[in-house]
């Protein structure tokens, strides 16, 4: 990538020294005017840094990140009590846990961050990411035979595998087996995992409770309710399933889900989703939660990469993956985050989200759904922005926690925002690897104080 910039010579500032009005303010300050200054060159006081996008920094920043996690999620079981490690798996008991680190090894937010790992091997050729993946997924398969016998001979006993050996919601199920199957497919891993994403799978398919209509949905924290998170949580593990076993059940499965949710849950006229729809419920609140809408948009582009071009299905799911962008790049602030509910301007700017549609609009240029022109600036602010969340440790702030569904602003204005939400750390990655392609294939400019592709 070439960054071209239209580099002002000295001539002007030695035409300034030179002039009768200099002259006549000799030891004083010259104050800018009209005749003895282009204004149009002042340059702006931007509160995120503007431009000046490069693979060299944005790698600098995911090493960063990458550093922090690699140290913060060993890749290691222990004694509860005694913190001894345990390096014969054999020797596992009920007293075993992994190593405490700052995050778990296993949950949806970690289900984003190990494909996230392997996406960014995928745009910068450095290995070290994917093997991030690779290691702490054969660890969990390792032991989970172990944690399994201890489950069955100690009714009552949950093990540090419990959610994988018994899934209870779409959150413990749908990204965690995603990222399986994406390892699987890249036949990197030395583990064999399908019984695992097979296990996964049939959770989604046939355990999770739905509506009358077939709807994937939750008994929480109403009866029959959708969760627009729910998209993420179910639908891209079905279509890698699909490409993985090459059978399209799964694949049709995932399309019809995702018009079910969609048909409840987006409002045309804003280009946005609302976060939850309750059956019954009337009227149907519609607080447009970004991290939500975040979840929405990276399933359609799950979805996308997977779906052959020739399907039947693309073509309507492309046109509202279309619809949702606009929707979106009408809202970005001005430092290019988004806020917390996307059309309240007034609540607080938000790191996962903007990491989220940052990575998800750059997918869409570089794999020619979107045209650059008209979004590669706004993308590369969007870099910018998430960018200058991620300090020198490594670690992502601005990120809301964890959070349920609310029917008040207030509940959404108010979350806490923390270092250690391990949401923020996947999308970070994700925006980062892909802004990273789209610049290093693409030439852009900053032209009459402007980025230009």
């Amino acid at each position: 990538m070439i960054l071209k910039k239209r580099i002002y010579s000295l001539s002007f500032l030695l035409l300034l020294l030179g002039s009768h009005s200099f002259g006549q303010q000799v030891g004083s300050i010259i104050e800018s005017n009209d005749s003895n200054t282009p204004l149009h060159l002042l340059q702006p006081d931007y509160p995120v840094r503007y431009g000046e996008v490069t693979t060299s920094g944005i790698k600098k920043t995911i090493d960063r990140v990458y550093a922090y996690l690699n140290n913060v999620t060993p890749v290691m079981l222990e004694h509860a009590q005694s913190h001894k490690p345990i390096k014969d798996i054999h020797l596992i008991d009920t007293n075993s846990i992994f190593k405490k680190g700052d995050f778990r090894l296993i949950s949806y937010e970690w289900g984003v961050t190990y494909g996230a790992m392997l996406r960014v091997t995928e745009t910068t050729h450095d290995q070290k990411y994917a093997d991030y993946t690779h290691r702490r997924l054969e660890l969990i398969a390792d032991v989970l035979p172990q944690f399994r016998a201890l489950e069955e001979q100690y009714p009552g006993y949950r093990s540090p595998v419990h959610s994988v050996l018994q899934p209870h919601a779409l959150d413990d199920a749908g990204a965690m087996c995603a990222a399986m199957i994406k390892a699987q497919r890249s036949n990197a891993l030395k583990k064999d995992i399908k019984g695992i994403t097979h296990h996964y799978i049939d959770y989604i398919l046939n355990k999770e409770f739905r509506l009358s209509d077939g709807t994937l949905a939750r008994n929480r924290p109403l009866p029959n309710t959708l969760w627009l998170d729910d998209l993420y949580m179910s639908l891209p593990a079905l279509a890698q399933m699909s490409m993985y076993s090459e059978d399209p059940q799964y694949m049709d499965e995932a399309i019809r889900q995702f018009w079910l949710f969609t048909d409840k849950m987006f409002l045309p006229e804003k280009g946005l989703y609302r976060h939850g729809w309750v059956q019954d419920m009337d009227p149907h609140p519609a607080f447009h939660w970004a991290r939500a809408n975040g979840w929405a948009l990276l399933t359609m582009v799950e979805l996308l990469n997977v779906l052959p071009d020739k399907h039947a299905a693309k073509g309507a799911l492309l046109a509202q993956y279309k619809k949702h962008v606009q929707g979106l790049a009408s809202l970005q602030d001005g430092t290019g985050f988004w806020h917390q509910l996307l059309d309240r301007n007034n609540s607080y700017l938000e790191t996962s989200a903007t990491a989220i549609y940052a990575y998800c609009i750059a997918r869409g240029i570089n794999a020619g759904w979107l045209d650059k022109k008209a979004y590669g600036p706004m993308v590369l602010q969007a870099w910018n922005a998430v960018d200058s969340q991620v300090n020198l440790e490594g670690q992502v702030m601005g990120t809301c926690v964890g959070t349920g569904m609310g029917f008040d602003p207030a509940f959404y204005y108010f979350r806490p925002v923390n270092k250690f939400a391990a949401h923020g750390y996947g999308p970070v990655l994700l925006a980062g690897a892909e802004i990273y392609e789209l610049i290093n294939n693409n030439e852009y400019e900053i032209n009459d104080s402007s980025v230009q592709f």
